[in-house]
């Protein structure tokens, strides 16, 4: 049967409109495809950026415990980490090195094994005093392999994790073996200082009183002279008023007795006898007081506190420098009768010998040495001007003039210590003052301030 060309022309039409959905289906797989695809890129690529960065961060990670690592070891204190019960979590080398173990020995231990047995109770309260939030600060003793101790001095502080909550402690501890040997030897050097300058400060004192020696053998001179006088005359008297008596118990006749008086000199003899005893007397006494001056002078720490007037001590002061001065300047005097009662008579006057006798030695160059003592009261203060027309002092010697052994004497020729020493008698011993200043032209001036005696 034949097929008309109407029917036939229809079937390409019907075939396109089949084939199109399928298209348009194929389209949307592809698409899906692709963004599958897209998608699995970009999954990839923050794959390789998240792998990037945390091998970034595993470096830094790395490098930062490897710096913390250093530092630890670098620490030559004792560093202890432990956890909230006092277990060992960690050490540094400082700590092995101390108790001599390795820290597999060490590690997961309590924290008191490390200590000597005496100090396990105060060990285990670390713990609960962590938890207070206090810090520890105290001197415990490590024990090494061979028991012997290892002092520290320890801190303990509380340690945290990240989310801020209370993980452990850390200990920190300064061995304290070099300290304590650092401290002896500071102890033992300054205990030899100590010495050195008691021996210098006695040198300088003998030295002031050899200086002074001549001036006290010449004041001690007259009073023995006279009183050796003396002695002879009333021995001689003696003899005679012996023969005088024998005679007169052996029954002498009264004109051989009155003979006898008037050859021996009897009369002159009782009369003379009185101002012989009396002036034997005095020439004891001013010994006496020589001595007792002399003493105060060399040893007036062992003085207890004595009122005194100022004048006869300056006086004294004078007469001993100068006396043992070989070129004894001329002095200008400006004192009061007497002047208020003070205390330490020993140390003033002390300060007075040094503070003349470095006047005296100013002037050796000096061609008519003067020195000008004056004294006086204003308000509650006695002072004393010592004022020599000498060279001076330079200006830039000024703010030392008080400082120990400082001179501007020839080596050999001071010790650098009178003036030091007059200055810290005066404001230690005897609450005064003792101050320098230039005059002109270009002589020097101390002078010497004392509290007066505090009457009640």
């Amino acid at each position: 049967m034949s097929k008309s060309p109407s029917s036939t022309a229809k079937l390409p039409g019907r075939l396109s409109e089949y084939r199109g959905p399928e298209r348009r289906n194929r389209r949307a797989d592809d698409q899906g495809w692709i963004e599958v695809i897209t998608q699995m890129d970009r999954i990839y690529a923050d794959l390789v950026h998240y792998q990037v960065e945390l091998e970034r961060k595993n470096a830094d990670l790395e490098d930062a415990q490897r710096f913390i690592q250093s530092v630890i070891s670098s620490i030559s204190d004792v560093l202890i980490v432990c956890d909230i019960n006092g277990q060992v979590q960690k050490v540094n080398p400082a700590l092995l090195e101390a108790v001599g173990q390795e820290d597999e020995f060490i590690l997961g231990q309590p924290l008191k094994q490390l200590f000597a047995p005496e100090y396990h109770a105060l060990i285990d309260g670390f713990p609960d005093h962590i938890r207070s939030d206090t810090v520890i600060d105290c001197e415990v003793s490590l024990q090494d392999s061979s028991g012997q101790p290892f002092p520290l001095a320890v801190n303990c502080s509380p340690r945290y994790d990240h989310d801020n909550r209370l993980s452990g402690f850390v200990i920190t501890g300064r061995p304290l073996g070099e300290l304590q040997k650092a401290y002896r030897d500071l102890q033992e050097a300054h205990e030899t200082l100590k010495t050195t300058q008691q021996q210098l400060l006695q040198s300088e004192k003998m030295a002031s009183l050899g200086r002074l020696v001549a001036g006290v053998a010449h004041e001690l001179n007259n009073p023995i002279s006279f009183l050796y006088g003396n002695m002879h005359a009333l021995a001689d008297y003696e003899k005679k008023l012996r023969q005088y008596l024998d005679a007169i118990h052996d029954g002498i006749d009264e004109d051989a007795r009155e003979a006898l008086r008037k050859e021996l000199r009897i009369d002159f003899l009782m009369t003379d006898m009185g101002p012989l005893v009396e002036g034997s007397l005095e020439g004891a006494e001013r010994i006496s007081s020589i001595v007792q001056n002399l003493r105060r002078f060399s040893m007036p720490q062992q003085q207890d506190p004595e009122s005194f007037d100022l004048v006869p001590v300056i006086e004294r002061a004078l007469t001993w420098v100068l006396k043992a001065s070989s070129r004894p300047p001329r002095i200008e005097r400006h004192l009061p009768e007497t002047l208020p009662l003070v205390n330490n008579e020993g140390h003033v006057h002390q300060i007075l010998i040094n503070l003349l006798q470095n006047a005296v030695d100013a002037l050796q160059d000096t061609g008519e040495p003067v020195i000008r003592i004056s004294a006086g009261q204003q308000d509650e203060l006695a002072w004393i001007e010592v004022e020599d027309n000498g060279p001076g002092i330079a200006p830039e010697h000024v703010s030392r003039v008080f400082d120990p052994f400082f001179t501007t004497k020839p080596v050999g020729s001071g010790t650098g210590l009178g003036l030091y020493i007059s200055y810290g008698l005066a404001t230690e011993q005897c609450g005064g003052n003792l101050s320098f200043e230039h005059t002109e032209p270009g002589s020097a001036r101390f002078r010497l301030e004392l509290p007066l005696e505090r009457r009640t």
